[in-house]
């Protein structure tokens, strides 16, 4: 999954802040604990809030198990293709999630997933054509639509 490539820009100040090395990846769980049990104030101020929109963006849900929930994957992943959807391509939506986040994402890795989500929608537009579910070909086909050429979606979710 795409969010388990996502890298942490900022993860080894948090280790040294609280006394251990912690894995690059933003998802990792040592990495959500540390994220949110860490005193902020010891950042300067754009990697304060590169943190809190991380945690507010990604880390903000009502689960018992939070943050180890699948949340803030899930959230990540809904991020990247709305971002697309947007309009952004695969190198601007890189670059955001390393200004608004401090994620690292190679261009590529963005890429790559943004064409397996196509083509788990064709699968899922196919069932939808053989089970006669006019509503979801029509949604599926907007959203691959909207994946491939960057043209917002609109939807009721």
């Amino acid at each position: 999954m795409i969010a388990s490539r996502a890298r942490l820009r900022y993860h080894r100040q948090i280790g040294k802040l609280i006394g251990y090395r912690l894995p690059e990846g933003a998802f990792h769980g040592a990495t959500l604990e540390a994220l949110i049990s860490i005193p902020y104030d010891s950042f300067d101020r754009p990697t304060r809030e590169q943190i809190l929109a991380f945690i507010k963006a990604f880390l903000s849900c009502k689960c018992p198990d939070n943050p180890f929930c699948g949340c803030p994957e899930r959230k990540f992943v809904r991020e990247i293709i709305e971002l697309r959807e947007s309009g952004l391509d695969h190198t601007q939506i890189g670059q955001y999630l390393l200004e608004e986040y401090g994620i690292e994402l190679y261009a590529a890795d963005i890429l790559s997933y943004l064409e397996e989500s196509v083509h788990l929608l064709e699968a899922i537009l196919d069932i939808s054509l053989q089970f006669q579910i006019p509503l979801m070909q029509q949604r599926v086909e907007e959203h691959i639509q909207a994946i491939e050429r960057g043209i917002p979606v609109e939807t009721d979710l």
